[in-house]
């Protein structure tokens, strides 16, 4: 299957359970894209956790202007303010729409756990045909000697009761939007 095909596949069974997927060109896209989200919402705040310095530079300049604020890490003191988190994925599945995002920070882990919206950056050549693809990877992950988190994530929080009443958001963000950006894309 082409990286191409890969691609609409992911953004397709992404969207069949309720995942925004855009196509994007530049992390500046990805900056954008985030702030007007949260701007739409009357978001306050935006968590970024895993940014490189020059990279929380774009995202706090995208944010001037708006009054939206750019939290700085370590995140645990505010995170009852994280509207939106913008992350990094490292992988996708595209038989599933899965985003698959390995950590070794608490704040990525506290980023996509508790914000109201989930925005997270794909590049399109780290998409995967189906998670047996990715065997080689994990057990790199695996056999790593840094503790980590791996979270393998479809669509947005969602879960039922007994009397099967589907809710969003319960147990993480309510909506989940994935920015593939690369040559594909």
């Amino acid at each position: 299957m082409s990286n191409h095909d890969l691609v609409m596949l992911m953004k397709e069974r992404a969207e069949s359970v309720q995942a925004v997927v855009s196509m994007i060109s530049s992390f500046h896209d990805a900056c954008r894209y985030t702030v007007e989200l949260t701007r739409h919402q009357k978001g306050k705040n935006i968590s970024a956790p895993d940014l490189s310095e020059r990279e929380h530079e774009i995202m706090r300049n995208s944010c001037k202007g708006t009054g939206i604020n750019s939290l700085a890490n370590p995140l645990n003191p505010e995170k009852v303010d994280i509207h939106t988190s913008l992350t990094r994925a490292q992988w996708g599945i595209a038989e599933t729409g899965t985003l698959v995002l390995n950590s070794h920070s608490e704040d990525i882990r506290i980023a996509t756990m508790l914000a109201e919206i989930h925005v997270a950056i794909l590049p399109a050549e780290n998409i995967r045909p189906d998670a047996e693809s990715l065997v080689h990877e994990l057990s790199a992950v695996l056999e790593s000697d840094t503790p980590s988190y791996t979270a393998f994530i479809t669509g947005a929080s969602r879960t039922s009761d007994i009397e099967r009443v589907l809710t969003i958001g319960v147990h993480g963000p309510r909506e989940l939007h994935i920015l593939i950006i690369g040559d594909e894309a």
